[in-house]
This record gives C-alpha cells, sequence and structure tokens, in this order.
C-alpha cells in the first residue's frame, strides 16, 4: 500500500470559508461515508423580531478535519466541483515530499475532538498563536467529561486553563479543571501519549 493510499487525518482548509459552505461541505464529506470534523460552537444571533437564537457555528474559521486518503480526497476534489474549494494544509517544515501535505496523527486527533466536540461555556477556541510561545506544565485530565485528555496548562485571560492542541493548526482551552482531576506529565509521557496512528 503506497503511502497516498493510507487514511490520514487532513487538517483541510475551505476557501471562502463561510458558515453555510462550512456546514455544507461536512454534509457532502458525510453523505459520500468520509469521516470528518468539524468544530462548531454556539453563538448567539438576534433575529429580524429581534429575538435571540442560539445557533452552532463553525469555531474555526475555513478549518475541517478530514479522515481519508490522499487519493480519494484528491479524487474527489479533481472530479467533483462541490470539493473543489477543498485545499490541503501544507506543512512548512517537511523535510521530504512523503511530508509535505499536514497530517494529524489519529491519537492527537481524538484528543483534540474529545475536548472540542463538547460546546458548552467550559470550552474556548483560541487563535492558535494566543499560547503557543507560553511555557506550562504537560498534564492529563483524570476525571469528568474530559478525562483522558491530555493538555498544557497556560494561563488564557488571567485564568489557569488545560489547552489541548493540533500542533500548528488548531487549539481548544477547557476553562476550568479542578487540581485534584489533573496529573501531571513529562514531556517524554505526553508526546508518546499523542504519538502514533491506531487506526488504518
Amino acid at each position: 500500500m503506497s503511502n497516498t493510499d493510507v487514511k490520514k487525518w487532513f487538517p483541510m482548509r475551505v476557501t471562502y470559508g463561510r458558515i453555510e459552505r462550512m456546514m455544507r461541505m461536512e454534509q457532502l464529506l458525510k453523505a459520500e461515508q468520509i469521516e470528518c470534523f468539524l468544530p462548531v460552537r454556539y453563538e448567539f444571533k438576534k433575529t429580524e423580531d429581534w429575538d435571540v437564537r442560539k445557533e452552532l457555528v463553525p469555531a474555526i474559521n475555513g478549518l475541517i478535519f478530514v479522515h481519508a486518503s490522499q487519493e480519494e480526497l484528491t479524487n474527489l476534489k479533481m472530479t467533483r466541483a462541490d470539493f473543489e474549494p477543498l485545499r490541503y494544509t501544507t506543512n512548512h517544515l517537511a523535510t521530504s515530499v512523503d511530508d509535505r501535505l499536514l497530517t494529524v496523527p489519529d491519537r492527537e486527533m481524538e484528543n483534540f475532538m474529545k475536548v472540542a466536540s463538547i460546546q458548552d461555556d467550559r470550552v474556548v477556541f483560541l487563535d492558535y498563536n494566543e499560547f503557543i510561545a507560553q511555557p506550562g506544565k504537560r498534564v492529563m485530565v483524570t476525571d469528568g467529561d474530559f478525562a483522558g485528555a491530555v493538555g498544557t496548562i497556560k494561563r488564557i485571560k488571567k485564568s489557569q486553563c488545560v489547552v489541548v492542541q493540533v500542533e500548528g493548526v488548531a487549539a481548544v482551552a477547557i476553562t476550568f479543571v479542578p487540581k485534584a482531576w489533573l496529573q501531571e506529565l513529562s514531556d517524554e509521557d505526553y508526546q508518546e501519549k499523542l504519538a502514533g496512528d491506531i487506526r488504518g
């Protein structure tokens, strides 16, 4: 099996990624039986009659994660106009042609989805550059809805949060976790928990 035949998580950009286009892309991928993850959050909007409506909207502008082979995705993009707006994200640190397209290891993706799939005020999506330069302790959440998630303690707007990231792509913060539910990890343990692919 060649590298392009292997299913991987691709962070894909959607050109002109307005809300409707992003939601439509998620529907199209699912209709093709392609696993995908569109991070969403609730937003309050005023209606024409001044009521307030709570609506799910994409949490990260223009970004959807797609679990498929490169061959399958490229074929869809080349043969179906609906999928033409999907764009691969390039890995600027790649040292070989095989690593030119950015992919996310399965464990790292599942760690991110564990947090990013919960839509309530405990979860805040961040600009990736907001926190990346700050040092922080590596931890694993041991209890509650986020049990098993691993991240880094960061100070966001004067509060200590657990930040979970897809390296180089996206970040989400858990705004409050009791200290008793946090297990400190060494850098080696942290990397081990996020490394590798667990599915073909």
